[in-house]
């Protein structure tokens, strides 16, 4: 049994996360000591580590509650497991074709500095005028 510290510990994930994950039920809710302090078995730490690997894989916590439901499901139930894996690929490839477009953009302004301070700077004048880029950039969804 562990206590939501080395949990904590264990996983990498902090202990108000912990909380968040056992309100949302994401996690069980975990056995209580007489003196009322959180006990966890291996199950909430395996559970802890498949929550926290998804979310560094950058799925949502709607994503990873779809996933750990999948739990001792089978046949065509399994689908639901690649459809969520797919759609984030294809989520990923896009934000990296934003992040290609805000480098090439970033790029472009930083080259239109000469260094020199005598005059309007380039840069500032880039990052004050949207209209002055050559293309969407924006990575907010």
């Amino acid at each position: 049994m562990y206590s939501i510290g080395e949990l904590s510990r264990r996983t990498g994930v902090k202990v108000p996360t912990i909380r968040f994950y056992e309100d949302k039920g994401l996690l069980p809710q975990p056995e209580r000591t007489a003196g009322n302090q959180r006990r966890y078995d291996d199950d909430a730490l395996s559970r802890l580590h498949f929550i926290r690997h998804g979310r560094d894989l950058g799925l949502t916590l709607a994503d990873v509650e779809a996933l750990l439901s999948l739990d001792g499901a089978s046949g065509a139930d399994l689908d639901r497991a690649h459809d969520i894996a797919e759609r984030q690929l294809v989520d990923i490839r896009q934000r990296i074709d934003q992040l290609r477009s805000l480098e090439a953009e970033l790029a472009r302004i930083t080259a239109a500095c000469d260094g020199r301070h005598d005059h309007v700077c380039a840069v500032l004048h880039a990052f004050g005028d949207h209209s002055a880029c050559l293309g969407p950039h924006n990575l907010t969804k």
